[in-house]
């Protein structure tokens, strides 16, 4: 394995420069990649839709090209899963990444090209490893295994005879993986693409307990579950104990602060290093390119052209849209997308905040539909993620996840709050003081929120119910979301999934 370790690392170094040439020159990047997208799209039934034939420039694009959100893609995505092609991209489409569709109980699915999947996802997991590698030229990444947890697929719903396949982008990816793929990594694919969650963790840990894994890419909370069950099948007491070469844990999906300390205490080394990703069903976008920084390297090579819309204008009927040139340090926008897949001027619905313009870094703040502003707060998932890590760092606790919605005003003239649902690993030191620290420290980073609060004025403190353990699994299972990078969402303005998730808790 230390050949075959040296080997990838060399192969994986010589990306590097053209990561160097996109953030030495991402403008004109960008531009490359914008007519690039309109030659391959200009002869299918969307770009004779809106003339992309006549567009000579980004004004014309955006003239001429709506901003549409899923529901307004959908008809073009319908088709194509039906079975016709050259609809939204030249080429043909025979996969489709089935995204939860957190703000309503029916499956989004995404189109992937060929294109889509080589110049784009898999582009980000082999740069993910190019700047490990750069970073830590010391790693022995390819001397074990690598250990991924994928999701699910199934058939084209639309076109069940078909040949097009659907499912979570993980297992997308996994099914079309080069065959040198399968010698780095674990455990086997016919038990990473199971469908059924229980039985799949139960078999993957069988499965890769034994293994030399060096490295684990996934969602935290499904990575926390197998996990935890490979310490209980080995009787031991700390993961290194089974995966003693264990040296990176790349992840995404959600944020990672809640989790860390519960990671630290699963992994408790020093040495473990943890690496941020931002990988959608629609595209790769991002990647923690510095060891000492948790900002994202926004990917600009990748076939995907990037449009912003300031957070203030995303409800507007005509909101100010602007491309990659026209951003701002510090300002939180909502992001759209133009993609080799024949996503068009696309919603995909996250949030950023760019902290850099050279190179173009960023940070994740949220989702356009997932926050609290019940009362002019305008708590965003940022926000709630930096005051629950805040809490539980300072009384000893670790989360396994939560969500939170707001109790709104009465008949009675009762005052508003906002009520959170917590499930701890390991409990609090002090439960009133975490409730204390959690409110104390989002009033420290919002404003508006710590105003509402002045002296109880519109908002109370908030209601905190600690989880039943599993509660949120539960959850996930009885919605038909278990696995895969479904989530529960962890700010909503309206009571659904709260209200749903602590029905729960009154059953157990």
């Amino acid at each position: 394995m230390e050949v075959l370790n040296s080997f990838m690392t060399w192969i994986f170094k010589n990306r590097i420069g053209q990561i160097e040439n996109f953030k030495k020159n991402p403008i004109q990047v960008q531009d490359t990649t914008f007519f690039e997208l309109i030659e391959a799209g200009k002869n299918t039934e969307f770009g004779k839709e809106f003339d992309f034939a006549s567009i000579k420039h980004y004004d014309d694009f955006a003239r001429q090209v709506p901003i549409l959100d899923y529901e307004g893609i959908k008809p073009y995505i319908d088709k194509t899963m039906k079975g016709t092609q050259n609809v939204l991209w030249n080429t043909d489409i025979n996969w489709f990444a089935k995204s939860s569709g957190t703000t309503s109980s029916r499956s989004k699915y995404i189109p992937v090209s060929t294109e889509s999947l080589e110049d784009c996802h898999y582009s980000g997991g082999k740069d993910m490893v190019s700047l490990y590698i750069a970073n830590y030229p010391d790693s022995r990444l390819f001397a074990g295994k690598s250990l991924t947890i994928g999701g699910t697929l199934e058939k084209n719903p639309l076109n069940p005879q078909g040949s097009a396949r659907a499912g979570d982008i993980s297992a997308v990816i996994m099914q079309n993986l080069p065959i040198w793929a399968y010698f780095v990594r674990t455990p086997s694919l016919e038990t990473a693409l199971m469908s059924e969650w229980e039985a799949k963790i139960e078999k993957m840990a069988r499965e890769t307990m034994d293994e030399d894994v060096t490295c684990i890419a996934g969602v935290p909370t499904w990575t926390i579950v197998l996990m935890k069950r490979v310490l209980e099948i080995k009787k031991a007491k700390n993961i290194l104990e089974v995966w003693p070469n264990l040296e990176v844990f790349f992840h995404g999906a959600v944020a990672f602060g809640p989790y860390r300390s519960l990671f630290k205490e699963l992994i408790p080394s020093k040495k473990m290093r943890y690496v941020e990703t931002y990988n959608a069903s629609e595209g790769f976008f991002g990647i923690q390119d510095q060891p000492d920084s948790e900002e994202l390297l926004l990917l600009l090579d990748y076939g995907i052209f990037y449009e912003f819309i300031p957070m203030e204008d995303w409800e507007k009927e005509d909101p100010t849209v602007v491309p990659l040139a026209g951003v701002e340090i510090g300002k939180n926008y909502a992001l759209v997308i133009s993609t080799n897949g024949g996503l068009w001027r696309y919603k995909i619905g996250d949030t950023v905040k760019f902290t850099s313009t050279k190179p173009y870094r960023f940070k994740i703040t949220g989702r356009t539909k997932h926050f609290i502003n019940a009362f002019g707060e305008e708590v965003i998932v940022e926000n709630a993620e930096k005051a629950i890590q805040y809490a539980a760092e300072h009384t000893g606790a670790t989360i396994v996840n939560f969500t939170a919605a707001p109790v709104y005003f009465d008949s009675s003239g009762s005052k508003g709050a906002h009520e959170w649902l917590i499930e701890f690993h390991k409990e609090p030191s002090d439960q009133m003081k975490f409730n204390e620290l959690l409110d104390q420290h989002l009033r420290e980073i919002n404003s508006d929120y710590d105003a509402k609060r002045h002296k109880d004025l519109a908002l109370i403190a908030p209601i905190i119910h600690p989880a039943p353990h599993g509660i949120f699994e539960n959850w996930l299972a009885k919605k038909g979301k278990l696995g895969g990078q479904h989530k529960v969402p962890r700010l909503s303005n309206s009571r659904e999934y709260l209200d749903e998730i602590l029905s729960l808790t009154q059953k157990i």
